[in-house]
C-alpha cells in the first residue's frame, strides 16, 4: 500500500485546500469529473489541469501545472502511469506540498522521488472513497 492512512488524513485534513487535478476535464464520464466534485463538496478548491485548458466546475483551467499562477497544495494525478511520473516531477517543482496517484495510477519510482523531496504522497488510492471515510 502507498500511503498509510496517516498519510491520508494529514493531506486531507491539513496541507491546504487547493486541489489540482491533473486530467480534469469537462467529460462527466470521466472518474477525474466525478471526484473533482467530491473533492468540492467537502471545501477543496479544484483547479482543472489538462492541455485543453478549459474551464470546469466553475474554475479557470491550465494547460499544465507550471501554467498554474499561484501555489497548490495537492496535486491529484488522473493520467496513466506512464505519464504520472513526470507530473509528480512538475508538483515537486511547482511547491506543492503533496501529490496523489489516483486508483491503478502507479510509479513507484516517482513515489520514492516525491517522498526524497519532502512531500506527501499517495498512490493507487481515492480521496473520494477516503475523504468520507474520515469523517466516519
Amino acid at each position: 500500500m502507498y500511503g498509510d492512512n496517516a498519510t491520508i488524513r494529514r493531506i486531507l485534513t491539513e496541507l491546504g485546500d487547493t486541489w489540482a487535478v491533473v486530467g480534469l476535464s469537462q467529460n462527466h464520464g470521466r472518474a477525474a469529473y466525478g471526484i473533482a466534485q467530491v473533492l468540492q463538496s467537502f471545501g477543496k478548491r479544484v483547479v482543472p489541469v489538462h492541455p485543453k485548458a478549459e474551464r470546469v466546475l466553475g474554475e479557470q483551467g491550465y494547460a499544465s501545472l507550471a501554467d498554474i499562477p499561484f501555489g497548490v497544495d495537492v496535486v491529484d494525478v488522473f493520467v496513466n502511469s506512464q505519464l504520472a511520473g513526470q507530473v509528480a516531477d512538475e508538483a515537486v517543482a511547482k511547491g506543492a506540498k503533496a501529490v496523489w496517484f489516483q486508483l491503478g495510477v502507479i510509479d513507484e519510482d516517482a513515489y520514492d522521488r516525491v517522498r526524497d523531496a519532502g512531500l506527501a504522497m499517495v498512490m493507487d488510492r481515492c480521496p473520494a472513497i477516503e475523504i468520507p471515510l474520515l469523517r466516519g
